[in-house]
């Protein structure tokens, strides 16, 4: 007999874009992101961190500063955008996004040029926001899905 308590697709997805976030050295929130094409491979994954060359040390990991030029804002690459980037294959139409964290307008718009069809999201933390209401506005005109992860409400251990 077969076993019974095995991971659906989408719980192995999402788990695969949280231990993806475990990888961001962003100290105040730490975003996972993986690319499934329509026959659940796996194409790609990211997280939200420095750019290549780019030296996590060097760099601000604060959100506000006297200094705009000292909060992370303009030098972290999403994990949305960082999945895409990652992605060595041509082709990402109709594939679909697990990410930990509803995606912002400019990784919307990556999203939506490269092909991709939906979005599973875990946290819409910030959706009153001006960036996520103009990401839903440009999913819904380009007919982008997007669609809460439901939760399976168990722990799940990695033995390392």
């Amino acid at each position: 007999m077969k076993k019974e308590n095995y991971l659906k697709w989408d719980e192995y997805f999402m788990g695969i874009a949280l231990l993806s976030a475990e990888r961001s050295k962003d100290p105040h929130t730490s975003v996972g992101a993986c690319i499934v094409s329509e026959d659940n491979k796996i194409l790609s994954v990211g997280y939200n961190g420095m750019p290549m060359g780019c030296s996590d040390d060097e760099y601000p990991w604060e959100r506000t500063s006297d200094n705009e030029l000292d909060a992370k804002y303009l030098y972290v690459c999403h994990a949305e955008l960082n999945a895409l980037l990652n992605y060595t294959g041509t082709n990402l139409k109709n594939a679909t996004i697990y990410t930990t964290l509803f995606p912002c307008n400019e990784c919307t718009k990556a999203l939506i040029q490269s092909g991709i069809k939906e979005v599973i999201y875990m946290s819409d933390k910030y959706s009153d926001t001006p960036s996520v209401i103009a990401a839903k506005r440009m999913m819904n005109s380009a007919g982008v899905k997007f669609t809460p992860y439901k939760p399976i409400n168990r722990n799940i251990e990695l033995q390392l």
